[in-house]
């Protein structure tokens, strides 16, 4: 049986105010949301009820803020680790201690998601003065307690340099899972956002020290899409060796194996745009997943450049960066290099 990944955020308290984050771009960091312990519970009765109706197992990646901040983190903890329920944190380093780290996997976390955004410098400016450092130094810490240490790197025009030199760092702090996503803009900060052009070589000079990296026990998710054509050019992906059944294969996952919970219970297809489909306290999940809302995620047909790509059931970019930088997300993505004639 597979999985169905929930992003689920529990609070939006956090101890860092990184240039690219979501929720403190409107400054709503002066009245944070979180939910409470009755309100969790229903979340996560829902989360099932749909599991068992979709036929798929839960996977669960808890989140903020930093969710260890949540005053019932614990709780929730036990709830899941009482239901068999898999889960991940996706979090800040900074309350993350020996006992801690243990706890957490006394309570089934399989994985801790930190984030380097750039060498110390650079970091530290997007997030906060000494997070690298102290990113850093947890790292032993939960791989001694038998929790996998994925890092994630926002990329932008303030890092893109910086982020080959930055899977040295991983390698040598002995990560277990690298991976990078980029910086979805709004209409106002488009440019922050990297041309095709120092996207691909970005990407190209990762390729390289991925292959020399190979044997080094870190693995190298390559979770953005547009690695498919990276890899397609390279001759290493052909889409002839799937069936022409018009079924869809990979790229984005909206629509097919995620939702997102937000810490007031809103449902999004994906964080990473406006995409709310409906209220995870109130509604069925199963029935906004297979509802018209969602559907318009599903209209591969409508994605302009990719439609006429064939690549379309494999790639399709990143619907949330192309949704932040034209304001559709069925507009081209900004960082694709591929020419379409």
């Amino acid at each position: 049986m597979e999985y169905f990944a929930f992003q689920w955020h529990i609070t939006e308290e956090c101890d860092q105010r990184c240039k690219h984050c979501y929720i403190y771009a409107l400054g709503s960091h002066a009245k944070f949301k979180e939910m409470n312990t009755d309100e969790m519970k229903t979340v996560l009765q829902n989360i099932q009820t749909f599991c068992k109706k979709a036929n798929r197992l839960p996977y669960l990646y808890i989140t903020g803020g930093d969710p260890i901040l949540h005053p019932k983190f614990w709780q929730l903890a036990q709830m899941l680790k009482a239901e068999s329920i898999p889960f991940a944190v996706l979090g800040n380093p900074f309350h993350l201690t020996r006992e801690v780290c243990r706890r957490l996997k006394d309570f089934g976390c399989r994985k801790y998601q930190l984030s380097l955004d750039g060498l110390r410098e650079t970091h530290d400016r997007i997030r906060r003065p000494g997070s690298f450092d102290e990113t850093l130094a947890v790292i032993p810490l939960l791989r001694d307690a038998g929790i996998d240490v994925a890092v994630m790197t926002t990329v932008s025009r303030w890092n893109y340099r910086e982020v080959p030199a930055l899977v040295d760092v991983v390698v040598a702090n002995h990560v277990d899972i690298f991976a990078f996503a980029r910086y979805c803009p709004d209409r106002e900060s488009r440019d922050t956002c990297c041309s095709p052009e120092e996207y691909h070589w970005m990407m190209n000079e990762c390729w390289e020290k991925f292959q020399q990296y190979k044997d080094s026990g870190t693995t190298f998710n390559l979770k953005d899409h547009l690695w498919t054509l990276f890899q397609y050019e390279k001759g290493l992906f052909d889409p002839n060796d799937c069936p022409d059944d018009g079924y869809v294969y990979d790229g984005c996952n909206c629509g097919n194996c995620h939702f997102t919970i937000l810490s007031d219970g809103a449902v999004y297809a994906c964080r990473r745009m406006e995409s709310k489909v409906g209220n995870a306290l109130t509604d069925d999940l199963y029935d906004l997943f297979t509802g018209p809302k969602m559907d318009a995620y599903r209209v591969y047909e409508k994605f302009e450049k990719c439609a006429k790509c064939e690549l379309l059931r494999f790639c399709r970019g990143c619907p949330a960066v192309a949704a932040g930088y034209h304001g559709d997300m069925y507009a081209p993505d900004p960082q694709c290099w591929k020419e379409i004639k």
